[in-house]
């Protein structure tokens, strides 16, 4: 068997580094972008890491002054970027490296932008042409280093962030909040657990997959969703039952990578539920796409069945009567219990105490836009209450027969 070749240098969509080992390359990496004093954003559960703590002694080595801040939630808040842009400012720092899963990465991100602005973080908040509201020239260079392969942040123009006040996520959006540099290092991603890998691995499939459902005509950003979940399936099963597979973790990373440049093109109803969920009851933002994605597979039945064929023979599943729709919906039940993934979001402690309010939630996040058929709150509402219960029939509210 040939051994595959997993490293190289990327220039899309930003220059990626993309190799195991080359977080010793991260000194190169803040010189490339004048960087001589970085804010390390990280969550606090890396902070003692050993993979953080290499880093750390990898600049130290080369004489780069590096300062951790890592009072990062799981889910980020707006507090925890404006506790960061403190960090920022008082230690004199002249840009950030972005280390961590999507929390830490979003954080970091957040923090980069907001470093040099007037304006408060809800006033860009992903609306219209807020963006233009940016002082790009208060902008710290990022360098982004992934350490779980799940949101694809290090690709991404944008911030999941928790605005406290109101139980919302918010998307914080600017062009330039993309990394001007990314190290993806495999090796970095070998010391998580299963279950984390996969729920972010899970998560990684759900980007390609709402992507390539979105409406519109997009032609990259489908080609690179349909080789995201090829790669999601060849790989995550090895990720998971071997954490040392460097080649599984490799095509992981990249697949993390690539989702989150293809859901460009949009999202959908699984994030449009994950999101009030995440922001109500503090939940594992992958987790939970990876428990709701079957309900809303059956939702929008009507709207992507014609796709699925296709699907099927990427994945290279037995199809019958020239349908695809239930061999990939099969797949992914089966593919969630190969994985360890609860089947409803009862089982992993989401109460049913706010299901109508989800339902609003749902409808008024933005991810909801890109859905293949729109939905109203209350077929949000039935849509969380079937995936509360493990209800995975046709609703025939919605269907009549």
């Amino acid at each position: 068997m040939t051994k595959k070749v997993i490293s190289g240098n990327w220039n899309y969509p930003t220059r990626i580094l993309f190799g195991p080992g080359l977080i010793r390359e991260l000194p190169e990496a803040c010189s490339k972008l004048n960087i001589k004093r970085p804010l390390l954003v990280t969550d606090v559960g890396l902070q003692a890491h050993p993979i953080t703590q290499t880093a750390l002694e990898i600049n130290k080595a080369a004489g780069l002054e590096t300062t951790v801040f890592a009072d990062i939630k799981p889910n980020p808040t707006g507090t925890n970027v404006d506790n960061g842009v403190k960090a920022y400012l008082s230690g004199r720092h002249d840009g950030v490296i972005a280390f961590g899963g999507g929390s830490g990465l979003d954080a970091a991100k957040a923090i980069a932008l907001m470093v040099g602005q007037k304006r408060p973080l809800w006033d860009f908040v992903d609306e219209g042409d807020n963006f233009l509201r940016v002082d790009e020239a208060g902008m710290a260079p990022v360098v982004a280093v992934p350490t779980t392969a799940g949101t694809g942040s290090e690709a991404g123009r944008a911030s999941v962030i928790l605005n406290e006040a109101t139980h919302e996520k918010k998307i914080i959006f600017h062009p330039r909040m993309l990394p001007a540099l990314v190290i993806s290092d495999p090796e970095l991603t070998v010391a998580l657990p299963p279950h984390i890998t996969a729920a972010t691995g899970i998560d990684t499939f759900v980007h390609c997959f709402e992507a390539w459902c979105a409406p519109g005509w997009h032609p990259l950003a489908d080609g690179i969703a349909i080789e995201g979940m090829k790669l999601v399936a060849e790989y995550l099963p090895r990720a998971y039952k071997n954490g040392a597979d460097i080649e599984a973790r490799a095509g992981m990373l990249a697949a993390a990578s690539m989702g989150a440049t293809a859901f460009q093109k949009g999202l959908g109803a699984v994030h449009a539920l994950a999101h009030p969920l995440g922001a109500l009851y503090d939940k594992h933002h992958g987790l939970l796409n990876a428990v709701i994605l079957p309900y809303v597979v059956v939702r929008n039945q009507s709207a992507i069945a014609g796709k699925m064929g296709y699907l099927a023979r990427v994945l290279d599943l037995p199809v019958r009567n020239g349908g695809g729709y239930d061999a990939v919906l099969r797949w992914i039940i089966d593919f969630r219990q190969q994985l360890g993934i609860p089947n409803t979001l009862t089982e992993i402690g989401v109460p049913s105490d706010r299901i109508q309010d989800v339902g609003r939630m749902a409808l008024a996040d933005p991810s909801a836009g890109g859905n293949p058929i729109p939905l109203t709150a209350v077929e949000y509402a039935d849509v969380f209450s079937r995936a509360l219960t493990g209800d995975l029939s046709l609703p025939d509210v919605f269907y009549p027969r």
